[in-house]
């Protein structure tokens, strides 16, 4: 098993009718997404809406879903900032909750030097025992981590992974060869073809509802059945697309869990709100085509046209 699983999923913290972080409710997603496959659950990271949880939450919710899943499923704690001794923090607080690693964010915002980042990451790489899963997404922070910087960065005995959503996937897969990282598709797009050039794995936020055939898809793939993972991804586009294409990630999976009965409160924290009625509705019949909903005629997507 690789550091991080194979089937990882972003997942979404549920917050009550008074906007309170509601631990009930974790506890039923994340066991709800064990059962589907997943392996590996990512807390308060961005799809967790990380920004706007605080310290006592974000711990306190790792206890909960590591008592809810057991020893045995990983967690994975964001530990993502742009104030290092904050995110720095954050790493002992997910240590002491009993998490199994961490995901670290570039600096958001304060767009540092490559120098910036790579010591960033590494005070949080050395303030815990756990093994830390770098996480690369330009367009959220507003600078990549250089090749460079990560050649630097896989010297450290700590820094096992990337989480990669830069969306340069040959690139992406020269510096993992390179350095021996292991590499993650954070882009759902991406899944299958970073699987098919060696990726450990994935994390995902489709994953809340597709899990299982996200489970396939990475067996079919070490199988060497690539028309098999072909096939499960042209049919987890249309939901790719309902999910990712033109909203929030982290609004439209708590939708669709909600679709799914699985979350009885969608509602986020400001600034995040609920989808527009249109997203949802695309958004049930991107479900309902693949079975996950009453109504469906699961007719393959392949006959559906792609739409980015």
């Amino acid at each position: 098993m690789s550091t991080f699983g194979t089937v990882g999923v972003a997942m979404i913290t549920p917050f009550d009718d008074e906007g309170e972080l509601d631990y009930a409710a974790a506890r039923t997603v994340a066991s709800y997404l064990v059962g589907e496959g997943v392996d590996c659950l990512v807390l308060s990271g961005t799809t967790g809406e990380s920004p706007t949880t605080y310290g006592p939450e974000k711990e306190r919710l790792i206890e909960e879903v590591r008592d809810e899943v057991g020893p045995d499923v990983l967690i994975v704690a964001g530990a993502g900032s742009n104030d290092t001794a904050h995110a720095v923090r954050m790493a002992k607080s997910a240590e002491k909750a009993g998490a199994n690693g961490l995901l670290a964010v570039s600096p958001y915002y304060s767009k540092p030097s490559q120098e910036g980042i790579y010591r960033h990451f590494v005070a949080i790489a050395d303030a815990t025992e756990l093994p830390v899963l770098l996480y690369d997404i330009p367009g959220r922070t507003g600078v990549k981590i250089a090749d460079q910087t990560l050649d630097r960065l896989a010297e450290h005995p700590r820094i096992k992974g990337v989480k990669d959503a830069v969306g340069k996937l040959p690139q992406g897969l020269c510096v993992m060869r390179r350095t021996g990282l292991e590499y993650y598709s954070g882009d759902d797009d991406l899944n299958m073809p970073w699987l098919t050039g060696g990726a450990s794995g994935m994390v995902s936020v489709v994953g809340h509802v597709a899990a299982g055939k996200y489970r396939e898809m990475a067996e079919a793939v070490a199988a060497g059945n690539l028309a098999r993972a072909q096939a499960l991804e042209g049919e987890l586009h249309p939901l790719v697309n309902a999910i990712m294409g033109g909203g929030q990630g982290a609004v439209m999976a708590k939708e669709a869990l909600h679709l799914l009965g699985v979350l009885p409160n969608p509602t986020p924290r400001l600034p995040l709100v609920r989808a527009p009625q249109d997203q949802v509705d695309a958004l049930a019949e991107a479900m309902a085509a693949l079975g996950y909903l009453p109504g469906g005629d699961n007719r393959p997507a392949q006959a559906r046209p792609c739409t980015h």
